[in-house]
């Protein structure tokens, strides 16, 4: 992710400066826009004109949202005022960037501004939370948005931590194994190739591969730096670019295993977020435009921006969601039942709950099947490794018997 400097103008015709993190130029100016301001300048800072900042904890999670949410409700219905209230999160908050916005959100309301706008005027704040807070105050049900919204973002935590949860152990057994393949490479294998060399006899073509591998490695080191790391900026240029982007998406839901919780995760933060908008009052339309931004799977993402597109021309929901071909079928039924009954924000909200439910026993799931589908790899490597070392002493010992 790349950061970028701005100049905009807001609504108010309010001249503004700053910065903003986003995987390319192209989507910053996307987010400058959604949030309802003109750009005037944006230019990608080098290590020279980055920002320098020292906070700790980097850009707030979701259990941070989740908590100045709770603690801002339980603060304005103990009789708190408004800036006060923000005046005692910015000083608790734990995430210092968290803490800074609140802090001149509490100066722009000192100024007069309304909540919404004063938020609005911080970038990385999730649109999600900005259009809530401009429903409750519009509807004068301020307290009612925010407690939806500490629990859409606990649940939000709990899902991400799951998935996390199921990428971790394999990404830690895979460096292990790296680990390991680059020590015997180095240090193991080169002890055994002098004895090698002294044995008048054809080593098997496994022993004479790994020791290629071996003396590679010691000789040229910095050969397999270099690659490694050309290939990962290789790999995170073409992540941003639209083509790579789409890719990979597309890959992303075809994994076996992993892509199935890919789906499920994105249908329960689809549910979750869209019940949660249209029961603030938002309109389903705004509902599914700002779900769509915050998916993070680029075909899931273009599959919802075209449903909003068929619901501006008088579509129901569930039609274009079955036609996309992405969700499973338990959503758009699910939908088309919430429509008919004229309860479409409780109909989701159970989805949700299903959903969450479904990502965790995919978790678990994944995780029995991992486990073991690991080690047996990691052995594969460990053993052929070992056989390369141990077949030429096996058939040495094979040619004195025959003596």
């Amino acid at each position: 992710m790349s950061s970028f400097s701005y100049e905009v103008v807001d609504q108010s015709g309010k001249a503004k400066k700053g910065s903003i993190d986003a995987d390319n130029r192209e989507k910053a100016l996307l987010q400058l826009k959604s949030e309802g301001y003109i750009p005037l300048k944006l230019e990608e800072q080098s290590l020279l004109t980055k920002d320098i900042t020292f906070d700790i904890g980097g850009k707030p999670k979701a259990r941070d949202y989740s908590v100045f949410c709770r603690q801002f409700v339980s603060m304005t219905q103990a009789g708190v005022t408004l800036i006060d209230a923000l005046n005692m999160l910015g000083e608790q908050t734990d995430n210092k960037k968290l803490a800074k916005a609140i802090k001149a959100i509490q100066t722009s309301v000192e100024k007069g501004e309304s909540l919404t706008n004063s938020m609005k005027e911080q970038i990385f704040l999730p649109s999600l939370l900005c259009s809530m807070v401009e429903a409750g105050e519009a509807s004068g049900s301020l307290d009612i948005a925010l407690e939806r919204m500490a629990t859409h973002f606990e649940k939000d935590a709990k899902v991400k931590a799951l998935v996390k949860k199921a990428a971790i152990y394999p990404i830690i057994v895979c460096c292990v194994a790296v680990a390991v393949v680059v020590i015997m490479l180095t240090t193991v294998i080169p002890s055994f190739t002098a004895m090698f060399e002294d044995m008048d006899m054809e080593l098997p073509a496994i022993t004479k591969a790994v020791m290629a591998m071996s003396d590679f490695m010691v000789s040229r080191w910095y050969v397999v730096i270099i690659g490694i790391v050309a290939f990962v900026a290789l790999a995170k240029w073409f992540k941003k670019t639209a083509f790579g982007e789409l890719l990979l998406a597309k890959i992303g839901l075809k994994i076996p295993l992993f892509g199935e919780l890919t789906v499920k995760t994105a249908s329960a933060r689809f549910a979750r977020t869209t019940s949660t908008l249209l029961a603030a009052g938002i309109s389903l339309v705004d509902a599914v435009d700002i779900t769509a931004n915050i998916m993070d799977n680029k075909v899931i993402k273009n599959a919802l921006k075209a449903c909003r597109e068929e619901i501006i021309q008088g579509v129901p929901l569930s039609a274009p969601l079955q036609q996309c071909g992405v969700f499973p079928p338990m959503v758009y039924h699910m939908t088309r039942i919430g429509e008919e009954s004229g309860d479409l924000e409780g109909l989701l909200e159970k989805l949700a709950d299903y959903y969450e439910e479904e990502v965790e026993m995919a978790t678990q799931s994944m995780m029995a099947a991992l486990e073991p589908m690991i080690i047996i790899l990691l052995a594969g490597i460990v053993g052929t490794l070992v056989g390369a070392v141990m077949a030429p002493m096996a058939q040495m010992y094979s040619g004195l018997d025959n003596i």
